[in-house]
C-alpha cells in the first residue's frame, strides 16, 4: 500500500513536470496558472501543492531536470572529443548552443534566473562546477592548463558560458549572437593553456 502510493507521489511529480514543461515553455512562468498547469494531467492544485509547495516551487523542479538533461548532453559531446582539453571546450560550446532551444531559452535562461535568481546557486549548476573542476585537475596534472586553482578555473569556465547562454537567449538575434559568443569562450578558456595554441 505505501509502496503504491510513493509510485502514484512520483508519477504525479512527473507529470507535473512534465506539463510545466510544456506550458512554461509556450507561454512563459508568469502567464502560466496554477489551474491549467493541473489540468494539464488531471490533477488538483493540492497535488502540486504537496509535491513542489508552489508554482515557483514547480518551476525550479523543471529548472533542474532541464539544466541537469543539458549538462548530460554537454558532458556526452564533450565524451567524444577525444581527449580531456577537446572535451572541455566540446561541453562548454555545446551548452552554448543549447541556448537556441525554445524550452532551455524560456524556462532556464529567462524565467529561470527571473524567478529562482542566481543560476551559479542551483543544485544543477554545481554538479556541473563539479564534474569541471575535475576535469580541470586532470588537465593540470597532465600538464595541459597552467598550474591555477582548479576551483576557480572550473568557476570562471562554467560562468562564461552560462553568462553566454544567458546572453543568447537574450538577445533579439540569438543566432547571430551565438558565434560570436562561442569564439569568444574558446579565446578565454585556451587562455588557461600551458601552450597556446
Amino acid at each position: 500500500m505505501a509502496r503504491r502510493r510513493a509510485e502514484t507521489m512520483e508519477e504525479n511529480r512527473a507529470r507535473l513536470i512534465a506539463a510545466a514543461r510544456k506550458i512554461f515553455a509556450e507561454k512563459g512562468y508568469a502567464a502560466a496558472s496554477m489551474d491549467e498547469l493541473t489540468a494539464e494531467v488531471g490533477l488538483t492544485r493540492g497535488a502540486l501543492y504537496h509535491n513542489f509547495g508552489d508554482k515557483r516551487g514547480l518551476l525550479a523542479a523543471a529548472v533542474n531536470q532541464i539544466d541537469s538533461e543539458m549538462a548530460s548532453r554537454a558532458q556526452e559531446i564533450g565524451a567524444r572529443a577525444g581527449d580531456d582539453w577537446q572535451g572541455l571546450l566540446a561541453e562548454g560550446v555545446a551548452y552554448i548552443e543549447m541556448a537556441l532551444d525554445p524550452e532551455v531559452q524560456r524556462i532556464v535562461l529567462l524565467d529561470g534566473p527571473a524567478v529562482l535568481g542566481d543560476p551559479s546557486q542551483w543544485p544543477s549548476q554545481n554538479n556541473c562546477l563539479q564534474v569541471t573542476k575535475r576535469t580541470v585537475q586532470r588537465l593540470i596534472e597532465q600538464g595541459t592548463l597552467k598550474p591555477v586553482d582548479p576551483e576557480a578555473a572550473a568557476r570562471l569556465l562554467s560562468g562564461a558560458a552560462l553568462n553566454a547562454a544567458l546572453w543568447i537567449a537574450a538577445s533579439d538575434k540569438p543566432e547571430k549572437v551565438l558565434p560570436k559568443a562561442v569564439e569568444a569562450f574558446q579565446a578565454l578558456a585556451t587562455g588557461l593553456l600551458k601552450k597556446p595554441v
